[in-house]
């Protein structure tokens, strides 16, 4: 367990296991630092994705609890936040991004498709296929269709080579987001399929909106029982 800046605790190792009230935590990976925290009473999580040579820093869905988002912000990367990105447009991932952008008046984005219902009108529109570029990291935006119509995930590969996805309410360990008709279900799973399993690689991550983290080669063989049981 590690105190940085002496505000927050941060919890190193990593194990990608947080919820409401625990402490974030902390993984370094080659050119960049991720910091995960749960916020909210849906177990919401909020990531900071920092580019490790510049300090420049990505805050992924301003969910819920602005004053410890802020805090966290304060701490970890005053002056240094370059963007805030909104998976999709659902309430609970949004509840303190008004409070995030007055507070620090950090640019914000989101898909096209899912901006009309937030609180703040994104700064940048998002397409798939889109590249953002944090210092000198870059993320790909990925569009994926059924649990919004505008929800994307972010796709960042490290210096290492291994990719780190942010999938927002898209794909859970065990299973795709809620869906609201087969049409949807079929239109995510889809996506998701070839978007993501099909593109990326087994060692891949995949941090989601709630709860802990997965990657791509546990979940890759339960794909065909996804598709048979409809969820």
């Amino acid at each position: 367990m590690t105190t940085i800046g002496g505000v927050i605790t941060i919890d190193s190792p990593y194990t990608g296991h947080v919820a409401p009230g625990s402490n974030p935590q902390l993984r370094e990976v080659p050119g960049a630092r991720i910091v995960k925290m749960s916020v909210g009473g849906m177990d919401n999580n909020t990531y900071l994705v920092q580019c490790a040579e510049t300090g420049a820093t990505l805050l992924i869905d301003a969910a819920n609890e602005s004053e410890r988002i802020l805090e966290l912000l304060g701490q970890e990367a005053a002056g240094r936040v370059a963007l805030l990105v909104t998976t999709h447009q659902h309430p609970d991932h949004w509840m303190a991004l008004k409070d995030v952008v007055s507070a620090t008046g950090v640019p914000t984005a989101a898909h096209t498709l899912d901006a009309d219902p937030l609180p703040v009108r994104p700064d940048r529109l998002l397409v798939d296929g889109d590249t953002i570029q944090i210092g000198d990291l870059e993320l790909e935006a990925i569009h994926l269709r059924g649990h919004t119509p505008g929800s994307v995930a972010l796709a960042l590969t490290d210096g290492g080579g291994r990719v780190h996805l942010f999938t927002g309410d898209s794909l859970f360990p065990g299973g795709v987001g809620r869906t609201q008709s087969p049409e949807q279900f079929t239109s995510l799973l889809g996506d998701v399929e070839t978007k993501l399993f099909d593109r990326y690689p087994d060692d891949t991550v995949v941090y989601p909106g709630h709860g802990d983290d997965t990657d791509l080669g546990t979940e890759r063989p339960q794909l065909p029982e996804w598709r048979r049981r409809g969820w």
